[in-house]
C-alpha cells in the first residue's frame, strides 16, 4: 500500500489560535470593512460574521458582493507585529509529526505570508512538502470543493490516499466527498457519520493511525 499523504488544516488544528490569533484577525477584518466600506464598528462586525457564515470566509463575501481585491484584503488583515508572541507552540508537535510515515501538505485559507510565519514559529516549517494557501485555491476557500480539487490536482494525488485532519467538520465533509479520511480535531461528545476518526489535540494522531 502507498503511504498515505496528510492534509493539515493550520490554525486550530496544528496549533491553538482562539487566545490570541483569531481575536487580532477578527479586529483586523472589522477595522478594514469600516474603512473601505464606509460602515461603523457594529455594522462592520455584523457583516463579517454574516459573510464567514454564508460563505466560508468574510473574503468570498467581499469578492463576491462589493469587488474586493483579495490580495490587498489579505495583507492589510494579516499583520502580525507581535505575532511570536501570539503563537502557542507545542514543543511535542514536532516529533508528533515526525511520528506520521508520508508526506504532509498544508491547506490553509490563511494567506501564505501568514501560514508560513506561523509554521516557522512553531518549528516545523520544514516538515511539510507544501503550504497551500487561500491564493492557491484561487480565492475558493474550505469548504468549497474547488480548492481541494486544486490541491490534489497540483500534487497529482489520488484523495483515496490522502487523510485530511481538521477542526472544521464542514470543511471535513467536502473531504469525505472528494474520497479523503478524515481526522476531526474537536473536543465535541460526537463525531457527525463523514469523520472516520475524532481525536481532541493533534498530538494523540500517531496513535490514531490504526484507526484509519
Amino acid at each position: 500500500m502507498e503511504a498515505r499523504v496528510w492534509i493539515f488544516d493550520l490554525d486550530n488544528t496544528l496549533h491553538n489560535a482562539t487566545a490570541h490569533v483569531f481575536p487580532h484577525i477578527n479586529r483586523s477584518m472589522t477595522a478594514y470593512l469600516q474603512e473601505h466600506l464606509q460602515l461603523n464598528e457594529d455594522e462592520a462586525n455584523a457583516l463579517r460574521v454574516d459573510y464567514w457564515q454564508r460563505y466560508g470566509a468574510t473574503l468570498t463575501g467581499l469578492m463576491k458582493h462589493h469587488g474586493t481585491d483579495p490580495d490587498h484584503f489579505l495583507w492589510h488583515t494579516h499583520q502580525f507585529p507581535d505575532l511570536p508572541n501570539m503563537v502557542l507552540r507545542e514543543p511535542r508537535l514536532r516529533q508528533a509529526l515526525r511520528n506520521l510515515p508520508g508526506r504532509k501538505v498544508v491547506f490553509s485559507n490563511a494567506p501564505l505570508h501568514y501560514a508560513r510565519a506561523v509554521l516557522k514559529l512553531l518549528r516545523i516549517d520544514d516538515m511539510f512538502d507544501d503550504v497551500f494557501s487561500i491564493e492557491h485555491s484561487r480565492y475558493k476557500p474550505k469548504p468549497q470543493a474547488e480548492g481541494f480539487r486544486r490541491l490534489l490536482r497540483k500534487h497529482r494525488l489520488q484523495a483515496s490516499r490522502c487523510v485530511m485532519v481538521e477542526d472544521s467538520a464542514e470543511n471535513l465533509q467536502t473531504a469525505k466527498r472528494l474520497g479523503m479520511l478524515t481526522v476531526w480535531v474537536s473536543a465535541a461528545p460526537r463525531a457527525p457519520a463523514y469523520v472516520d476518526v475524532k481525536i481532541r489535540d493533534v498530538l494523540e494522531l500517531p496513535r490514531a493511525v490504526s484507526k484509519l
